[in-house]
């Protein structure tokens, strides 16, 4: 058998502490009785319009900052389009054009007992989806949006991460961080903290990646290396057999320790971005000032808002 190398990006999302969503009024607070957390704007009803959370922006510029990012000063929200039973408006309000924070570095301890960098893309701020309750008894599934519209940042990671033992330092030094900015209790037991991790195995010396897989459900750090592992043995059993690895997303089942598709490449197509009705903002130094405007096919029209911020 040949040798082969891990290659493993980290898509981190992190459930900020604020207490109101990230768009609305409605509490954060975890454990509620279902659907009692919600009003118009994060139910997705018609005609209600978003109001951003400065906290939020206010956490998000702290993490970047205390993870080596450069802050844009100009940010923008796009609309993530993509249909799904816990996603009320059939929409998700993120950035993909303008995030908050790109190009920054946490320090870890790498495999060879050496200091390594590993880079961050970007850090975007997004809303949460609503949760689904699967009752097998009587066969159907449950939506609780208490959690739809608690505020996210969503940390990804450049491919710079070899090993599982890597991947767990990493996440180990970035709930270090935003636990002592009081970001975020980065509890993964109750999903505060959640890690997706992006998997592909290369021949040793090889400068072409591979093809990769985005692994889901992770709620721990055992079942994060678990699943790493286990994928990782998956894709070399494929390739030395012959076979081609697809570009999936896949989902781990911790209990059975066993990873099973979801979606596919051409799946993942189906999700759209839209700028328009985009919420955009400004981070002005000199006068510490946000304004936050909303367009609406690129007419100005519908509102603006401005909000006083320390920088």
């Amino acid at each position: 058998m040949k040798d082969y190398e891990v290659v493993i990006g980290l898509e981190v999302h992190v459930e900020l502490a604020t207490k109101t969503k990230i768009f609305c009024g409605c509490s954060t607070e975890f454990g509620g009785a279902p659907n009692t957390h919600t009003c118009p704007v994060c139910a997705g009803m018609p005609g209600s319009l978003p109001v951003l959370n400065k906290q939020v922006v206010e956490y998000a510029m702290a993490i970047g900052l205390a993870t080596n990012c450069k802050i844009t000063q100009v940010c923008k929200f796009d609309r993530k389009n993509y249909f799904y039973p816990d996603n009320p408006q059939n929409y998700q309000i993120s950035q993909l054009y303008k995030p908050i924070c790109t190009n920054g570095y946490v320090e870890i301890k790498g495999d060879d007992g050496e200091k390594k960098q590993v880079r961050i893309h970007e850090i975007h701020m997004e809303e949460d989806a609503g949760k689904l309750v699967h009752d097998d008894w009587n066969d159907c599934s449950l939506v609780d949006l208490n959690r739809s519209g608690v505020p996210l940042i969503e940390i990804v990671s450049e491919p710079d991460m070899r090993s599982s033992d890597e991947v767990i330092a990493y996440l180990e030094k970035l709930r270090l961080i935003i636990q002592y900015l009081g970001a975020s209790d980065c509890k993964l037991n109750e999903g505060s903290m959640r890690a997706d991790v992006n998997l592909s195995v290369r021949e040793y010396g090889a400068k072409e990646f591979g093809t990769r897989t985005e692994m889901k459900n992770l709620n721990s750090f055992k079942a994060i290396a678990r699943a790493i592992e286990n994928e990782r043995e998956r894709q070399i059993d494929l390739i030395e057999a012959g076979e081609a690895v697809i570009q999936e997303t896949r989902r781990w089942d911790d209990t059975k320790e066993y990873s099973y598709a979801m979606r596919s490449k051409e799946d993942a197509q189906l999700i759209l971005f839209q700028i328009i009705q985009s919420v955009c903002f400004c981070l002005h130094q000199q006068h510490h000032y946000i304004h936050i405007q909303t367009f609406q096919q690129q007419q100005f029209y519908t509102r603006r808002l401005t909000m006083n911020i320390g920088i």
